[in-house]
């Protein structure tokens, strides 16, 4: 017999009882179909096996002594058939040695003959619980590595596609890779892509702004310090390579770092070692290196600000993104995204942006790119009262953008791009100021730039808070 119970709706599960004797298996497949179950029946192993492998099989009762092969080989058959299906065998009185063994091969319980009706209703109920709870926390385990694959890497056009495509080519391999892109553009979540696509997955992702940590402390961050080192250093402390070891780190900001620690990077990547602050002992390291910048790295190095050594030691494979302006089919995908993902946060019911409102985006530049596109939707769908953002909830800025900003022309007598280059980030930087306020902490965020990066530029430029001129 192998038909399938569930006379009201669908049935609680699928069952499987496997037994030589013909009375105990039409006892329990009565028993069990009275009780909500589907159930499949099998007078041996090799039957039992043909359902495991045709049907969906939930949990497998199954006698242990039978006269061919034993529930024992069936278990051991199902790892490999069928390794989500639970197994509880039933083992005759003064043979529970054979039961226990068949525990430890990876059965669910036990039950010896002869069992009340009771006892086995319990131990199904327990065996699929933990099916259940095992499914949902799988379950959960995949949407969670889904979004965080997926997260805000989003976009089908071509220039996205084509990384999506190297993104799962990069990941299968342990090369060093060099993400480069303007600021904004996501590059650490590419990194995390790159990570969570590789054999590393299951192991540290570590992260480090090579340009948010004064450079006497990121030594110390990186390669870690043993006790007594400098002031302050009161107990041994691992660094970030020993943590990323067997898995990814991820250096941010590679541009920033300063030549002397570039040179102690460029031995950790050649001898595959790190040597802590104060230590005089070498320690090995297994970390695959994806490192970012948004820098030209080629440029600094031809002016000798990046050594060459080092460069080609991290750009093994370069994965380039490219920014918003030059992929704009991709803004309502992930203005939407954006929106679905603050609306929840924020307890709001947005559920969209009207066309006028996507016409602006469309026309705005985005200098700080995908940043920039996530912070001005969390700004309109907090400051939402309907279901629909309209013109009105965008920043003046991108409601007074002009369609595009013509491309300079060259005349014959030339042009002066240092002026021109030093003109327009003069303007990005008064920009980020007055949407932050005047809190400079804020506005370095905006750009995508470290404090002390933003700081150095204002003074270069000798920008003023705007808001105070005049």
């Amino acid at each position: 017999m192998s038909e399938e119970a569930g006379t009201r709706g669908e049935p609680r599960a699928r069952l499987l009882v496997v037994d030589d004797e013909q009375s105990m298996r039409e006892f329990l497949e009565i028993f069990l179909r009275r009780e909500g179950y589907a159930v499949s029946t099998a007078s041996g192993v090799d039957m039992a096996i043909a359902h495991l492998e045709n049907d969906e099989i939930d949990l497998v009762i199954t006698d242990m002594q039978m006269p061919e092969k034993t529930g024992l080989d069936l278990l051991l058959a199902a790892r490999d058939v069928s390794p989500e299906t639970l197994m509880i065998v039933v083992t005759a009185f003064g043979t529970t040695d054979s039961a226990i063994s068949a525990m430890k091969e990876g059965a669910y319980d036990y039950l010896t003959k002869p069992f009340k009706v009771d006892e086995l209703r319990i131990v199904i109920e327990k065996a699929l619980e933990k099916k259940l709870l095992s499914n949902e926390n799988r379950r959960l385990r995949e949407e969670l590595l889904s979004q965080s694959r997926d997260r805000n890497i989003i976009g089908h056009s071509r220039a996205m596609q084509e990384v999506f495509d190297l993104i799962a080519q990069v990941a299968e391999t342990k090369t060093n890779v060099l993400v480069a892109g303007e600021s904004g553009t996501g590059k650490e979540l590419v990194a995390r892509a790159i990570h969570e696509q590789s054999d590393r997955a299951s192991e540290n992702f570590v992260a480090i702004n090579c340009g948010a940590i004064p450079e006497n402390l990121l030594e110390s961050e990186l390669f870690g310090h043993v006790k007594g080192a400098f002031t302050g250093a009161v107990q041994n402390k691992e660094g970030l390579f020993e943590t990323a070891t067997g898995g990814t780190l991820f250096l941010d900001e590679i541009g920033e770092l300063s030549q002397p620690l570039q040179v102690k990077l460029l031995r950790a990547l050649q001898e595959k070692s790190i040597r802590r602050v104060g230590d005089t002992v070498d320690r090995e390291i297994d970390a695959r290196i994806v490192s970012a910048t948004n820098r030209r790295l080629e440029e600094e190095v031809a002016e000798g600000r990046f050594r060459e050594d080092v460069y080609y030691r991290l750009n093994v494979i370069q994965l380039t993104l490219p920014p918003l302006r030059e992929r704009k089919e991709d803004i309502p995908l992930l203005a939407q995204h954006f929106i679905r993902r603050f609306a929840v946060e924020l307890g709001k019911e947005v559920e969209g942006m009207d066309a006028e409102a996507f016409d602006q985006l469309d026309a705005y530049g985005f200098p700080g790119n995908v940043r920039e596109l996530e912070n001005l939707i969390e700004r309109a769908v907090a400051l939402a009262r309907g279901p629909v953002i309209g013109p009105d909830l965008l920043p003046p800025t991108v409601k007074s953008a002009p369609a595009q900003a013509a491309t300079p022309r060259i005349s014959q007598e030339g042009v002066d791009l240092e002026s021109l280059v030093a003109d327009y980030e003069r303007s990005l930087l008064e920009e980020a100021l007055v949407q932050s306020g005047g809190v400079k902490k804020q506005a370095a965020r905006l750009l995508g730039i470290s404090f002390r990066s933003f700081r150095y530029r204002l003074e270069k430029l000798g920008v003023e808070d705007p808001r105070r001129a005049g």
